[in-house]
């Protein structure tokens, strides 16, 4: 981060180093069934969205077409396109696949995330 002349942090993409995205053994196991089980899938996208009542959203889709911005993680075959837009707010995320109850759920440890909301489905920095 920098400051401008009004003595605000300013973020620059030039002057950023990105720890990344990690994915869990689980998660890995997990994307590779969802691509080999969709023979156009490319991978997962994680991206995030202004929502919720803590401000943000996170957000995972099936990937079919790469997208020019987007930064590729890959462990083990399993593939993670991040957008360029959305590493501020999740670098150093450690995406997991984990049982809660009878369910299973991509499960997001965001370092950045400085709270969530009361039913866990939004986070804010």
């Amino acid at each position: 981060m920098q400051l401008d002349d009004n003595n605000m942090e300013r973020f620059s993409m030039e002057n950023n180093i990105w720890h990344g995205v990690t994915l869990t053994n689980s998660a890995v196991r997990k994307i590779n069934k969802l691509m080999e089980d969709d023979s156009i899938m490319l991978g997962l996208r994680f991206s995030i969205k202004k929502s919720g009542c803590a401000g943000f959203k996170y957000f995972l889709e099936k990937v079919t077409q790469i997208n020019n911005n987007d930064i590729v993680y890959e462990t083990n075959g399993a593939r993670l396109y991040v957008s360029i837009k959305a590493m501020p707010f999740i670098d150093g995320t450690v995406l997991d696949y984990i049982q809660q109850g009878i369910n299973y759920v991509f499960k997001f440890n965001n370092p950045k995330a400085q709270y969530t909301c009361g039913c866990g489905k939004s986070f804010g920095l």
